[in-house]
């Protein structure tokens, strides 16, 4: 006779019910032995929250028996959504957890008649990828994330013609004809942040280009730009230089830099690193407006 055994019902609770210490608690705990930890405290994850449209309603924390098991949250925009922040504690993985919050999260996009979803996993992350795979998502292409040490030197800047763009300009800028960026990267994101300033650059032989940046206390990150005429790796470089040598002890941190991306030469000649790599994936079809040039794999 066989003996059926039933698990206990793993119960998904909206991340509203929980404090943001609570969810920062419980994220920390399912990330101590992951590739990248990226740990946070409540503070960081607030500005997250508000930086990348995250909404807490639709976001999950998974619970069995009283036991907390993970959490994964939701960002919602016009006609995208984006699964971010998915992480199930250590030992009670491969229980199905994680699977039920990635369901959920896709349910509650579906709630909102949102079709196109969007993700980003670590490289190597085989359990996570291949969960997703299952899900329906496809590979879009890979990412970096990418850092420069304020040790390193800033050079002379290139001659250039230089102007500074104070935020409303260089959202302006930002908000037109980019492509279909990752989410950290979309001109929402930068919009939701009030540090936000930019350059624009044109060289004697007729490149130009613009860079769009936030500066924190001690740190450049959520970089956007674009090259209008030239080279991108020269025109790069030259905004790259009035950057550093503007800001020589500032730390540089970029999320998801496309790994075809014209314009890495340059921030390798200027001294970032890969610190890891990500693989962008979506789900459905992306909006028409949304694609910006890029398409869905056909295979």
């Amino acid at each position: 006779m066989i003996q059926t055994i039933h698990s206990p019902v793993i119960e998904l609770i909206p991340a509203s019910q929980f404090s943001l210490a609570q969810l920062t608690a419980i994220y920390n705990q399912t990330r101590v032995d992951y590739l990248i930890p990226m740990p946070m405290n409540a503070a960081r994850l607030a500005e997250y929250i508000q930086t990348y449209d995250v909404d807490l309603d639709a976001s999950l924390v998974a619970c069995q028996e009283d036991q907390l098991l993970g959490v994964a949250m939701l960002g919602v925009r016009q006609e995208r959504a984006w699964i971010t922040r998915l992480g199930v504690l250590p030992g009670t993985r491969r229980h199905g957890a994680g699977r039920a919050l990635m369901e959920g999260l896709l349910a509650q996009a579906e709630k909102r008649n949102l079709h196109f979803s969007m993700l980003e996993v670590i490289k190597n992350n085989t359990p996570a990828h291949q969960l997703f795979l299952k899900l329906g998502f496809y590979e879009v292409g890979e990412l970096l994330v990418l850092r420069r040490a304020p040790i390193i030197p800033p050079p002379d800047p290139v001659i250039a013609d230089v102007q500074r763009l104070e935020r409303p300009e260089a959202l302006d800028l930002i908000a037109h004809d980019r492509g279909t960026q990752p989410w950290t990267n979309q001109s929402e994101s930068l919009n939701n942040l009030q540090d936000v300033s930019g350059l624009r650059v044109t060289l004697p032989d007729g490149s130009r280009g613009w860079l769009v940046y936030q500066r924190q206390k001690f740190t450049l990150t959520r970089f956007a730009y674009k090259t209008e005429a030239g080279s991108p790796a020269v025109v790069a470089y030259a905004f790259l230089s009035h950057l550093h040598f503007q800001y020589p002890r500032l730390d540089t941190y970029l999320e998801n830099i496309q790994v075809n991306d014209p314009h890495l030469p340059a921030f390798y000649r200027m001294g970032y690193i890969e610190a890891f790599g990500r693989i962008e994936m979506w789900r459905g079809a992306p909006p028409p407006g949304l694609l910006g040039g890029r398409e869905k794999p056909s295979n």
